[in-house]
């Protein structure tokens, strides 16, 4: 089968699962990639929590943030809601940066992050980015603008309706009246974009190696496993990588490392258009589609 027809075949599948996307494996090596769609630019999401860890690790490494330092985290107004970590935590607790740091991007908790992002500001992580080389990411707020959609205004049996507003308001150009879904306001990226992240940070030439390796670790230690490590997570290959997930969007980059030594960086963004919350058929797709591609280009 020609990769034209088998590209073809898997939007398709996509589409009948209710996703669209954008969707890029590459060849860290060569450079050689494979894509769905590769440029559609989409909020991100948690995917934002890996420029954080990196901005974070940056400023430890070269000591302007002391791993050590302990930062107080109170529950309740000010805090961002989640499902992982702090965000969950009903009484004060103090966690150190390099805390924090673990509890932001292996476990995407959502207070951990903000309270990082209270040590390096969005502008500050934007930076961060493009200093080492990647365009196509927009760092614009911290995470607790997640937690104002509409999703939070309905009862948990409602929640298909805020579903339905985000499924159905998108414009042509990715504008929507949801500003965390509107990529001029959100932080937002392309498939294309979070694969020249990951090469950034598995073949660091701009970012300090030791800055790359802490954040590689930390996405190595990844405990949501539900989506894409299912194809990727073996005793033969090493999965590392970040989810994201708001309303109708589910997302995931990473990069998969095989006993060969053969690396490829998987990035796999995509909205659906089922109103709703649960969806394990969609992420079953999501990640044959991500398979799919890495089986054709390792094949080459």
């Amino acid at each position: 089968m020609s990769a034209q027809r088998m590209v073809r075949e898997l939007r398709t599948m996509l589409k009948e699962a209710g996703l669209s996307g954008s969707f890029l494996v590459r060849d860290l090596a060569t450079g050689d990639e494979l894509g769905i769609g590769p440029d559609v630019e989409l909020p991100l999401a948690s995917v934002v929590k890996v420029p954080l860890a990196m901005a974070v690790s940056e400023r430890i490494e070269d000591g302007r943030i002391d791993a050590a330092a302990v930062i107080d985290v109170v529950p309740g107004p000010g805090t961002s809601p989640g499902p992982t970590g702090l965000s969950r935590f009903r009484h004060p607790a103090r966690i150190a940066v390099e805390d924090l740091l673990y509890l932001s991007t292996a476990v995407s908790d959502n207070t951990a992050a903000d309270a990082l992002f209270g040590l390096v500001t969005p502008a500050e992580v934007h930076d961060t980015v493009v200093n080492a080389g990647v365009t196509g990411i927009a760092v614009r707020h911290p995470m607790d603008e997640l937690s104002r959609t509409p999703a939070e205004r309905f009862a948990p049996r409602d929640v298909h309706l805020a579903q339905s507003l985000a499924i159905g308001s998108r414009t042509a150009g990715h504008g929507h009246p949801v500003p965390q879904l509107d990529v001029t306001r959100a932080n937002s990226g392309t498939a294309r974009a979070c694969a020249d992240l990951l090469q950034a940070l598995w073949t660091p030439t701009r970012i300090p190696p030791a800055v790359a390796a802490r954040v590689r670790a930390l996405m190595g230690q990844n405990v949501l496993r539900h989506r894409l490590a299912p194809e990727f997570d073996s005793d033969a290959t090493h999965w590392s990588s970040k989810t994201g997930t708001l309303l109708n969007l589910r997302h995931e980059i990473g990069v998969v490392e095989h006993d060969d030594g053969s690396r490829y960086a998987v990035a796999a963004l995509t909205e659906s258009t089922v109103p709703a919350r649960v969806q394990p058929t969609a992420e079953a797709v999501m990640a044959h589609v991500a398979r799919a591609l890495h089986d054709e280009l390792r094949a080459r």
